[in-house]
């Protein structure tokens, strides 16, 4: 396997805007996810950009930035056009994209979504879960749930579905979705050029596309649920989490 981390970024966020470049203690959001991924020790790590002005932060902090079209429509697309400028003999097999608002996240945490596609050769896309811990997380539409195939206590499984709902129904454990992927190459360029499906239109999950044609995806539970940033309270949180680092 020879792995490369992208990290997909652009200044329009929706819920909030210019997020990537807001401050944490002293430096953008951008430039500690890019530090994770450059922690995680795997591979080359890329930020795929879609306004120039993150290109020029990552480029002062000595990294490797690509400008990309600001219309793509998600991260995936994003981190596809990225690797098609940079890599365009395809040397690198597997892509890891992290997500440019995941400045938290353990390094341990992304090199632990390699693990499906080395363990299982037909696994195409590898994601994180957590253990739901709370009532109110676990009934919260924002919190992705997955339903997840595995085997009594093993830390890989095989996503079923996904939902803003609560799945599956009955008592067990219940599992909250990490937004980060790793992609086979060939996978990733097979989902960005599938059409939107029926039931990722009805939920607003994109990874449910994959699931609808037939992809393997492969879930790796981890311990700890890394803080996104959406909000103006999570760019406090984060800005907490990362004092002591």
């Amino acid at each position: 396997m020879n792995p490369i981390i992208i990290i997909p970024t652009r200044l329009a966020s929706t819920r909030l805007p210019g997020k990537a470049l807001r401050m944490i203690n002293g430096q953008p959001m951008i430039s500690h996810v890019w530090r994770r991924g450059m922690e995680a020790d795997i591979g080359p790590v890329v930020v795929a950009c879609g306004d120039e002005q993150l290109v020029e932060v990552i480029r002062d902090l000595g990294g490797q930035a690509v400008l990309t079209d600001t219309a793509l429509p998600s991260g995936s697309d994003r981190a596809y056009a990225a690797l098609c400028k940079i890599d365009p003999d395809a040397e690198h097999d597997i892509v890891v994209v992290l997500q440019g608002d995941l400045p938290t996240i353990d390094p341990a945490a992304v090199r632990a979504t390699l693990l499906p596609l080395i363990q299982n050769k037909e696994c195409d896309i590898a994601t994180l879960a957590t253990v739901i811990g709370n009532a109110a997380e676990l009934k919260a539409p924002q919190v992705v749930k997955i339903a997840l195939a595995r085997i009594g206590d093993e830390p890989i499984g095989r996503a079923v579905y996904f939902s803003r709902s609560i799945i599956p129904f009955g008592a067990g454990e219940h599992y909250h979705h990490v937004g980060m992927y790793a992609y086979r190459r060939d996978a990733l360029a097979k989902f960005v050029n599938l059409p939107c499906g029926v039931l990722e239109q009805r939920e607003n999950l994109e990874q449910l596309r994959a699931l609808e044609n037939g992809m393997h995806i492969g879930v790796v539970i981890i311990q700890t649920q890394p803080l996104g940033v959406d909000t103006l309270a999570d760019l406090e949180q984060a800005r907490t989490l990362l004092r002591s680092i």
